[in-house]
């Protein structure tokens, strides 16, 4: 196609409507008609990346390919999509004036003042078409963060406007995300938070072209035709997203109401090819009609806030869809758990994740959680420090070093089994400096993380300052913890597994980031099997 098309998604009335679902669902869709399409994500906070955020504050930082620290709403993308994304599908805000303050002091703007129109706009424009512009995509879709009317969002909604009208007719569309909400009282659903949010929009010189309408309720041909009159837009263009069951729904709810169909014809794109959704659907099904079921603690620090392990959770559902298993989450506080507590706890579960972070808060939890797993024959998977955890509890318990611990957590340990990689000891700025993106590791054959993957090179992405020490690995492997997966160039311990234990491996890395619908994570695959392996011997005794 000589032209890429865009698509801008904008949101009214409040956050959390689900504006990434909605573009990667009407890019799954797109692309199930064979166009190529990716999505990418203007956030308006000035940090430059997520990555020195609290996930309290933001959730996950999911990491690319190509290392950029970027927001979670990526991860839906590439499930969603089942394609890599970039440095290029996050801007912030941050990442936006960084440039532009940059291009000032090389004396790019030749003296000029700079401003928000044009420089900031231009720039921001320049940012949403490097992908249309690499050629490697029919369809561009980018999702604006935060709501309109917002102050930060202000600079993104204008470039959009000069955008739309710079490309020309059935070039450029913009989608509204609003809320139509149901009061009980008056047991009725209300358009008016939706004209208010359209009519912000006008302000700021941007119609929108298709509304998609949040609801708990259906909406009726009257209120479709009110909503129509007043918003603007053809009635055929007002969408209804009603609540799914889960998020793997909202591609086939949108194919129900034509969303791809009235794009495609506003974008003068052919709508001839039907959507293949098989292999969606297929796993859908598994995903709803599982034979067993297992439940699995998932051992953090941040689990009052899902979204801050959010890979790790749709992993287990692409897991757990291949095994053809529900898996129910556990969700277990690191800071609440200790030796002396953990059996009630843990004695009834199925398997064991301890996740990834940061920080000594919750550390002896995940330690305790370890051991229990370890003495136990519970299954048991670390992501990150997790694996690092299980490394320092063998230590302590196996080795018998009793101070063994993470430099991370005690700088004065005499046993630091866990030390601050050597590249890392003179980096002071805490954005972007982490070991990050794809890394390869080398698996050893005839071990279990060999037979996992059934080969015996990987890349898998990475997000950590801290690694095993390799002065330690001797002792550790001559006392039964082997080091089955290493770095080629540096010599670094990725993957950590007990071959005398039924099922525990520990990684540095993050595969959570690399599980999609078409396909699963191998790691979280076995893990999934392994318990319920365990489950139906328990149930046997």
């Amino acid at each position: 196609m000589a032209n890429t098309k865009y698509i801008f998604v904008t949101g009214g009335v409040s956050s959390s409507l689900g504006k990434g679902i909605i573009a990667a669902s009407l890019a799954k869709l797109l692309q199930a008609r064979g166009y190529k399409t990716t999505i990418q994500k203007l956030d308006p906070y000035i940090n430059v990346d997520p990555g020195t955020l609290n996930p309290y504050e933001h959730g996950e930082c999911f990491v690319t390919e190509d290392g950029a620290e970027t927001d979670l709403d990526l991860g839906h993308y590439e499930r969603f999509l089942n394609v890599n994304t970039s440095q290029a599908n996050n801007v912030t805000t941050g990442r936006i004036y960084q440039s532009v303050i940059d291009k000032e002091r090389r004396g790019e703007f030749l003296g000029k003042t700079v401003q928000v129109v044009p420089h900031i706009t231009n720039e921001i424009k320049d940012r949403i078409q490097i992908l249309g512009r690499s050629g490697d995509y029919d369809i561009v879709i980018t999702e604006i963060g935060g709501t309109v009317g917002d102050i930060e969002s202000l600079p993104y909604i204008e470039s959009v406007r000069q955008l739309k009208w710079e490309l020309g007719e059935n070039n450029a569309l913009v989608i509204h995300l609003t809320l139509v909400p149901y009061l009980s009282a008056a047991k009725e659903l209300k358009t008016k938070p939706t004209q208010h949010s359209v009519k912000t929009l006008m302000e700021s010189g941007i119609s929108a072209d298709i509304l998609v309408c949040r609801t708990e309720h259906e909406l009726s041909q009257d209120l479709r035709e009110k909503l129509a009159l007043f918003c603007n837009v053809k009635k055929e263009a007002v969408i209804q997203s009603i609540d799914a069951s889960t998020i793997y729904d909202v591609p086939n709810h949108m194919l129900k109401e034509g969303l791809d169909t009235i794009t495609l014809k506003k974008l003068a794109l052919s709508d001839e090819t039907k959507p293949d959704l098989t292999q969606w659907n297929a796993f859908l099904k598994r995903h709803k009609n599982p034979k067993a079921e297992v439940t699995i603690g998932l051992v953090g620090k941040y689990v009052e806030l899902q979204d801050s392990y959010k890979s790790i959770l749709e992993s287990f559902i692409h897991a757990g869809a291949e095994n053809e298993v529900k898996v129910n989450i556990k969700s277990i506080h690191s800071e609440f758990i200790n030796a002396k507590n953990a059996d009630p706890k843990i004695e009834d579960l199925d398997g064991i994740l301890v996740a990834p972070g940061f920080g000594e808060r919750g550390i002896e939890g995940k330690i305790a959680a370890v051991n229990y797993a370890r003495e136990n024959d519970l299954p048991f998977f670390g992501i990150c420090l997790g694996m690092q955890m299980a490394v320092i509890e063998y230590a302590r318990n196996v080795l018998k070093l009793a101070d063994a611990n993470s430099t991370e957590m005690d700088d004065g340990t005499t046993n630091p089994v866990i030390d601050i990689m050597e590249n890392q000891k003179n980096i002071t700025q805490m954005g972007g400096t982490m070991r990050l993106g794809a890394w390869d590791c080398d698996l050893k054959e005839g071990t279990l993380i060999h037979k996992i993957y059934g080969k015996n090179t990987i890349s898998e992405r990475h997000r950590h300052r801290y690694e095993y020490n390799n002065k330690y690995q001797e002792q550790l492997e001559k006392a039964g913890m082997i080091s089955s997966g290493i770095n080629p160039q540096t010599g670094l311990v990725e993957v950590i597994e007990i071959p005398s234990h039924p099922w525990f491996v520990g990684v540095q890395y993050h595969p959570e980031y690399k599980s999609t619908v078409a396909s699963p994570h191998p790691i979280f695959i076995s893990f999934v099997k392994a318990a319920k392996d365990f489950s139906k011997k328990r149930t046997k005794k």
